[in-house]
């Protein structure tokens, strides 16, 4: 084994350690977010900035984790999803890559608005609370707008074409490929208001198909040698290969 290929399978194994990892920042951020500070079922802004300076401490982790991180090791993600799909179905793959990264983007941009914008509202709280009050109402929208609480179109879209990209090239189990098609079309649809709960069966199903995913891509192991004739010299050829031995 060359290695070339030796850095293509420890690229498939840093890419399943990156969605195992994601599936976990979901898994943290869901309950925080929705059970413990329960900030995403607050209207009244008076109340939304006493949570924020409650809970500023933690809730600074939590986007730190699962914004900011998270979108660092999605794009991480996103270019070993690249590498091993791009040679069956490669215009795919390219647009697959390109949603991710910006999804990655929007993700982290989400996270630091976030953060400093917190920073910013505690700090002046103390001194004006109507103040205060009225910058997070300002904040906020930019903040969640990038983040995507208008629906998971960004993500939808990525999984979608990662898993038509995969079923295309069979790189990637086929059960996992179709649970990836229903999550990204979930995603997709959460964008319209009447469906916007969909939003919740996106995150919830995301979490299977990354562990799911993550698994599939550590278990990546080197391709076969299989020997090819060429005339009267004999070479071979090798390359990354999944558990089931699929190049």
């Amino acid at each position: 084994m060359n290695t070339s290929v030796g850095g293509s399978v420890r690229q498939q194994k840093v890419g399943g350690s990156a969605a195992l990892y994601l599936a976990a920042a979901f898994v943290a951020a869901m309950p925080y977010f929705l059970v413990f500070v329960k900030i995403q079922g607050v209207v009244d802004p008076v109340e939304k900035v006493s949570l924020l300076v409650a809970n500023h401490g933690s809730m600074q982790v939590m986007y730190l984790v699962s914004y900011v991180i998270f979108g660092i090791v999605l794009a991480i993600l996103a270019l070993a999803l690249h590498a091993r799909l791009r040679d069956g179905a490669p215009i795919l793959a390219q647009a697959a890559t390109a949603v991710g990264l910006i999804w990655a983007f929007v993700l982290v941009a989400s996270g630091m608005i976030y953060n400093a914008g917190m920073a910013a509202v505690v700090g002046l709280h103390g001194i004006s609370p109507a103040q205060a009050v009225s910058t997070w109402q300002a904040i906020e929208p930019v903040a969640q707008g990038l983040g995507g609480s208008g629906g998971e179109l960004l993500g939808g879209l990525w999984v979608l074409l990662v898993s038509v990209a995969a079923l295309r090239t069979r790189r990637l189990p086929g059960v996992l490929n179709w649970l990836g098609v229903a999550i990204g079309v979930a995603g997709i649809l959460s964008v319209v208001p009447v469906l916007k709960d969909l939003g919740y069966a996106f995150g919830l199903l995301e979490i299977v198909w990354f562990v799911w995913l993550g698994i599939v891509m550590l278990r990546t192991g080197p391709r076969p040698v299989v020997p090819i004739l060429r005339g009267d010299e004999l070479t071979s050829a090798d390359g990354p290969c999944d558990e089931g031995g699929r190049a």
